[in-house]
């Protein structure tokens, strides 16, 4: 089964017709801001799984030199429910991140865009075998987003192959999300969005599969979002005692 979906979203990713809300909760988007812009953004997760519970509170900062390439990293720090030493607090694994916008067609109140990304972990925090959280292991990931935007609703889509040499949570990913904005575009910005984002992710190394749900609502302000989503499973094909229960995410950014 996990083969054919995984076929059927690369078809979507490259063949899709549909349009994109963004910016995304749990997801990503291919929508760039003008050159010189920064975005400042923490997307809090309180993450609950058979082993215990996981606050990751995370400091991101991303900047575009142009206007189709974006640099970020990414500090957070995270505590843990764990019955074993490592429970407490500390710094979790630094991200730096980039993207590159390599397709883009415009047209009246609607884009299409398609950039290049990669996620450099660093390995600065625990090994809580926290997957995108603490692994105290480099990762390399490597992907595609794509999204068509309009002023009504969208669809975004990722995927992409997250690389650990030293560790075994090699995983594909894919990522589709659909926005629905509530109100009328105004000036300035104020609008609510709601968003139902699906999340794939199959361990190859280990054979675990998961695929997540999360619905989310933001409400955006001029040059301030803020944001809220609650993330549950619907596949959960891992290991006894190492299942995902659910995710709160708590969240805001501010571009200037």
């Amino acid at each position: 089964m996990k083969y054919t979906f995984w076929l059927l979203a690369i078809l979507i990713l490259f063949t899709t017709n549909s349009l994109a809300q963004g910016p995304p909760i749990t997801a990503d988007k291919p929508i760039m801001l003008g050159a010189g812009s920064f975005t400042v953004r923490s997307l809090t997760e309180i993450r609950t799984t058979e082993r215990a519970t996981f606050t990751y509170i995370p400091f991101n900062i991303s900047y575009l030199p142009t206007s189709n390439i974006e640099l970020g990293v990414e500090i957070p720090y995270i505590s843990n429910t764990l019955d074993n030493p490592l429970n407490g607090s500390s710094l979790a694994d630094i991200k730096l991140m980039g993207k590159y916008q390599f397709f883009r067609k415009d047209a009246t109140g609607k884009t299409f865009r398609v950039v290049g990304k990669t996620v450099q972990t660093l390995p600065t925090g625990e090994d809580l075998d926290a997957m995108d959280l603490s692994t105290g292991n480099y990762a390399g990931y490597y992907g595609v987003v794509a999204g068509y935007e309009t002023l009504k609703y969208g669809i975004s889509n990722e995927i992409g192959y997250n690389w650990m040499p030293d560790g075994t949570m090699d995983d594909f990913r894919y990522k589709l999300g659909f926005g629905l904005p509530l109100l009328k575009p105004q000036y300035p910005n104020k609008q609510i969005n709601l968003f139902f984002e699906y999340t794939n992710l199959w361990l190859v190394e280990r054979n675990w599969y998961q695929l997540l749900y999360a619905q989310g609502v933001q409400y955006a302000r001029k040059n301030t979002t803020f944001e809220v989503a609650v993330q549950v499973p619907l596949v959960n094909d891992v290991d006894k005692g190492r299942k995902f229960n659910y995710s709160i995410f708590l969240g805001s950014r501010f571009t200037f």
